[in-house]
């Protein structure tokens, strides 16, 4: 967490909750919040759901996303149990994570994830938690390397038919599943 100190009595504030009260402020000079750390990952897509989520990331650094998966677990689980006044793990079991072999695999996993709301049955039709907005040209967070994407498809219009057609299918299967006897 960003802090800051006042050196009269003490007392420590987080960054965010300052800036919060002081909208002009400008942050303190102090090296380590400003220090640039090394990237261990390179987002290509992502869905936050109500109850679980899913990433499409590129490693960048050997064991870049073991690391980078403890850290955003860790630093989630601290904001959330202080801001809730409680204590324990949030997340049941490890993260799980495959290896995509295949473009092929890939591009589908893109569909997959950017319309997972839509797969899930939300009601919402663009998600705004997820990077089907930025893939479609309605947002511009900058948050995925799109061109791993974007680049096997002639346009947008192009990448959203895909994307139109394997949700539907994907959204089927997902609703077949239920009649499965394990």
């Amino acid at each position: 967490m960003d802090l800051l100190s006042d050196q009269n009595d003490g007392l420590m504030i987080a960054w965010r909750d300052y800036k919060e009260n002081n909208p002009e402020a400008e942050l303190p000079d102090f090296p380590l919040l400003k220090k640039k750390r090394k990237k261990l990952v390179e987002f290509v897509c992502y869905c936050l759901n109500p109850n679980h989520y899913h990433l499409v990331v590129k490693q960048l650094d050997e064991r870049g996303i073991e690391r980078f998966m403890h850290k955003l677990g860790t630093s989630h689980t601290n904001y959330f149990n202080t801001k809730n006044k409680r204590t324990g793990a949030l997340f049941q079991g490890r993260f799980k994570a495959i290896r995509i072999k295949s473009n092929s695999k890939l591009l589908y996993l893109s569909a997959y994830v950017n319309m997972n709301h839509f797969i899930h049955g939300f009601r919402q039709k663009e998600w705004k938690y997820s990077s089907l907005l930025e893939y479609l040209g309605k947002r511009k967070s900058g948050l995925c390397n799109k061109k791993i994407i974007m680049g096997q498809f002639e346009d947008i219009a192009d990448y959203k038919k895909f994307l139109d057609e394997n949700a539907i299918y994907m959204k089927e299967k997902k609703e077949d599943e239920k009649y499965l006897l394990e």
